[in-house]
């Protein structure tokens, strides 16, 4: 069973994540007792290991085995569906819109549409996403299918073969219209969510932004930004840092007027398909329209030219 750590789980023991997945004290001491039977970011741990925000979580235990893991609740709407293949499905999340259940979002998460999906074409469910979004980011969010697939991709991605594309909104421009943002990040003293920029040291973690700016207009840029790196809010991190914060940033920038959220769409995911090959795959959403509502410039994008 592979697990990510959402942001909403900060700082839980893996023994907590254990008892909210319902897993059994049986099995339980079977996962302590087996060699490498818990792991975090490939590494052994035991259930005392604090998670972390991205963390990977290995427990060596089949799917649903309890009875309760992958119980998600069925949403009320479908989700939309990018791109499907026998062992992967790629979905679009909107913005506002948790990518996994948790207290207050039982039944309006990514999660909760999935399982509404699979639950009208009549198949098991268990809610697998290989990469996540903030509630309040949207685009492309990519799930598996099954337990080895999960596993395949997620090597895959610590591997640093997916290809993240995001676009973004400034709240002001860049000295270079683009380059490279290269810096150390660690989570913000007494904050579970906010990080900061730090210099170099065992807490930290290295962190590299590309990207290149598509328009400037009205004192904002319009930017592609691709994260080498998958640190916690690293893009919205990276662009306050610079003195540009993300339109609408109301954690590391200022609230705005013209849209409730951050103007951050994941819009393109690239990967290669172990399963065909390692062809490579990639899958694209279109701007939602709370972003092209405050850019002329998105209201006529179109991914496929870039």
């Amino acid at each position: 069973m592979l697990i990510n750590i959402a942001a909403e789980q900060e700082g839980i023991t893996v023994y907590t994540l254990t008892r909210r997945l319902g897993i059994s004290r049986r099995n339980l001491i079977r996962l302590k007792n087996t060699a490498g039977g818990i792991q975090v970011n490939g590494s052994p741990v035991t259930v005392r290991c604090v998670l972390h925000t991205g963390d990977t979580v290995y427990l060596a235990i089949e799917d649903g085995e309890d009875g309760t893991v992958g119980n998600i609740l069925p949403g009320e709407n479908l989700p939309r569906v990018l791109w499907e293949s026998e062992q992967l499905i790629a979905y679009d999340k909107p913005p506002g819109m948790p990518t996994h259940p948790s207290h207050g979002h039982m039944t309006d998460s990514l999660g909760s549409a999935a399982c509404k999906l699979w639950q009208e074409r009549g198949e098991p469910f268990v809610f697998r996403p290989v990469n996540r979004l903030d509630r309040d980011t949207s685009g492309v969010v990519l799930t598996a299918k099954t337990q080895h697939a999960a596993w395949a991709m997620s090597r895959r991605l610590q591997a640093g073969a997916f290809s993240k594309k995001y676009i973004a909104v400034l709240d002001g421009t860049l000295e270079q219209p683009e380059g490279e943002i290269v810096s150390w990040i660690v989570r913000k003293t007494d904050s579970v969510i906010e990080r900061v920029v730090t210099v170099e040291g065992k807490e930290s973690d290295y962190a590299l932004t590309r990207y290149r700016t598509f328009k400037a207009e009205g004192g904002r840029a319009i930017v592609e930004a691709s994260p080498i790196t998958g640190r916690t809010h690293q893009l919205r991190v990276h662009f306050a840092w610079k003195g540009v914060p993300i339109l609408g940033d109301d954690l590391y920038g200022r609230p705005s007027e013209e849209i409730a959220r951050q103007a951050l769409h994941a819009y393109s995911l690239t990967f290669p398909n172990p399963f065909d090959g390692e062809r490579e795959v990639n899958v694209t959403s279109p701007i939602p329209d709370d972003m092209r509502r405050v850019s002329e410039y998105l209201r006529n994008f179109n991914p496929l030219r870039f």
